[in-house]
């Protein structure tokens, strides 16, 4: 779809800042939150992985898309399933898109933590913003309620 947000990454980030805390995360030691997601690819039906940031937020873990609609995101809707890594562990989830009109306290809270890492990619808008202003940017942020599963 030619109108869905994504906000691709700088060379920076590709080649030093995701290998670096994907890195660290192999290793064990989380980042910020950091785990690696695997994720089944929609199309090739290999496994995929990318670091992402895990939020718990009253008592519910999250996966939030910062820069929109990535491949992750695409891969996750298909599959509904996936795992998470911190150094050897691996914890299996199920996956929940949620509305765009439930969105607003996670991104807030998303934004709260990691604002400086990610802030760049919400158009201005952050954990202080409106309920309006977080509303305006919900649907180009995709979020999944995350259940762990067992192994």
């Amino acid at each position: 779809m030619a109108d869905e947000h994504y906000k691709r990454p700088g060379w920076f980030t590709r080649n030093v800042f995701n290998r670096a805390v994907a890195l660290a995360t192999r290793l064990g030691v989380s980042v910020w939150g950091s785990r690696i997601l695997q994720v089944r690819g929609r199309t090739s039906g290999e496994i995929r992985e990318t670091p992402v940031n895990l939020l718990t937020h009253d008592g519910t873990t999250y996966l939030v898309a910062p820069r929109g609609i990535t491949q992750w995101v695409r891969n996750l809707r298909v599959s509904g399933e996936g795992t998470l890594r911190l150094g050897r562990r691996s914890q299996p989830f199920r996956a929940d898109e949620i509305s765009d009109a439930d969105k607003q306290d996670v991104l807030r809270a998303y934004l709260r933590r990691w604002k400086m890492e990610v802030g760049v990619f919400f158009d201005g808008v952050d954990a202080n913003s409106t309920d309006e202003e977080l509303a305006r940017i919900a649907p180009d942020h995709p979020v999944f309620r995350i259940e762990m599963t067992a192994t």
